[in-house]
C-alpha cells in the first residue's frame, strides 16, 4: 500500500458485519418463504468478499501504518470497532458452515478466542477509570456484548449449545451493565458531537442480536423472553427513528454502517421466530421488517460506493490518533468530532 494514502479505519469492519448479517437474513428468508436461492448465493459471495477485503485491508494497515493502528487500538472510542474484526469473522463462519464445515469451524475457533482476548483487554480499561463522559458512546458495547451474542449464535450453528449458553449469558449481563452507563451519559452530559452520532445506531443491536442467539440456542415455539427481546428491539428502532433527524446532522460517512447490524438482526430474529411457530404480530411484522432492512442496507451500500467512486471512502493520512490517556484530557472536547470523522465513525 502506498504510504501516502490513508489506511482503513477499524470502523470499516462495520461494513463487513452489515453485509454478512444481511446475507444471513436472506438465508433464513429463503428457508421460510422459498425466495430465489440465487439471490442468497449472490448475497453470501458478496458479503464474504467484503469481509475478506476489509480483513486484508486492516491487516495491511498494521504492516504499513503500524503507528496509526496502535494509536487506534488505544483510542477510547475507535478501539471498540476493532472488536468487529472477530465478530465479522464469526458471522462469516456461519455462512461458510454449510459449505466448508472444517474451515468454518477453525475460523470460528480463532475468532472466538480472539474476541475473548480483545474484549478482556478493551473492557478492562473501563475498570481502570479515567474515561471522560463525552467519550462514552454505544461503541462500548462492541468489545463484549456483540462478540458474546454472535459467539453464542455461532456456537449453536456448530452444535455447541452449552458453550453458546455461556457466551449468551456473558452478553446479556454485559449488555445490562453497559446500557445504564450509556443512558446516563446521554441524559446528563453534553450531546454527542455530530461526528459520533451515527454510533447511536449500535443501540438497536443488543436486544435483537441477543435475540437471534437466544432463538438459536433454544427450541420449540418462541417463549415470552424471546418476545421481550424482540419487543425491546422494536422500541429501540422506534427511538432511533425519532432521533434520526438529529443524527443526520452528520453527513454520510461509513460510520452509518453502525445501524446495519441491528437493522439486519431485527428481521432475522422475527423470521427465525416465525420459522419456529410464532404467529400474530410477529408473523405480520416479519415481511415488513425484511423489506425495510434490505432497503436501508441498500441505501448504505449505494452511498458507500458513491464515496468510493469519488475517492472519499478511505480517509487521507492524518496525524497519529491520540492515545487513550491523552484523549481524555480537556483538549479532547474540541477534537472528538474531528478524530471520529477522520476514522469514518
Amino acid at each position: 500500500m502506498n504510504k501516502t494514502r490513508g489506511a482503513i479505519p477499524a470502523s470499516f469492519f462495520g461494513i463487513a458485519v452489515g453485509a454478512l448479517a444481511l446475507a444471513n437474513l436472506w438465508r433464513v428468508a429463503i428457508r421460510l418463504w422459498q425466495l430465489p436461492v440465487a439471490i442468497g448465493t449472490g448475497m453470501t459471495v458478496a458479503a464474504l468478499a467484503v469481509w475478506l477485503a476489509v480483513l486484508v485491508g486492516y491487516a495491511q494497515k498494521w504492516r504499513t501504518h503500524a503507528a496509526d493502528a496502535r494509536a487506534e487500538l488505544q483510542h477510547p472510542v475507535q478501539s471498540s470497532f476493532v472488536a468487529l474484526g472477530p465478530v465479522s469473522s464469526m458471522l462469516a463462519a456461519q455462512l461458510l458452515q454449510p459449505h466448508a464445515h472444517g474451515f468454518a469451524l477453525a475460523l470460528f475457533g480463532i475468532a472466538a478466542l480472539t474476541q475473548l482476548v480483545l474484549g478482556a483487554y478493551l473492557h478492562g480499561r473501563l475498570w481502570q477509570g479515567g474515561r471522560k463522559p463525552e467519550l462514552v458512546t454505544p461503541a462500548i458495547y462492541l468489545p463484549t456484548v456483540a462478540p458474546s451474542f454472535v459467539a453464542g449464535a455461532t456456537s449453536a450453528a456448530f452444535g455447541f449449545h452449552q458453550l453458546g449458553s455461556l457466551f449468551f449469558g456473558a452478553g446479556v449481563l454485559f449488555w445490562l451493565a453497559i446500557e445504564s452507563l450509556v443512558l446516563h451519559r446521554a441524559a446528563v452530559h453534553e450531546p454527542l458531537p455530530e461526528a459520533l452520532r451515527p454510533t447511536l445506531g449500535i443501540q438497536l443491536a443488543p436486544p435483537v442480536v441477543g435475540g437471534v442467539a437466544y432463538v438459536a440456542l433454544t427450541s420449540g415455539t418462541p417463549d415470552m423472553f424471546a418476545l421481550m427481546l424482540l419487543g425491546y428491539g422494536l422500541y429501540q428502532a422506534l427511538l432511533l427513528l425519532r432521533l434520526l433527524p438529529w443524527i443526520r446532522q452528520q453527513p454520510f460517512v461509513p460510520g452509518y454502517w453502525a445501524f446495519s447490524f441491528g437493522v439486519a438482526a431485527l428481521p432475522t430474529m422475527a423470521l427465525r421466530m416465525v420459522e419456529r411457530g410464532a404467529g400474530g404480530v410477529v408473523a405480520s411484522a416479519a415481511p415488513v421488517l425484511f423489506v425495510l432492512a434490505n432497503v436501508i442496507i441498500a441505501i448504505l451500500a449505494v452511498k458507500t460506493l458513491d464515496l468510493l467512486v469519488r475517492g472519499k471512502l478511505i480517509p487521507p493520512p492524518a496525524a497519529p490518533l491520540a492515545a487513550s490517556r491523552t484523549a481524555t484530557q480537556g483538549a479532547a472536547d474540541a477534537r472528538i468530532g474531528r478524530t471520529g470523522e477522520a476514522a469514518g465513525v
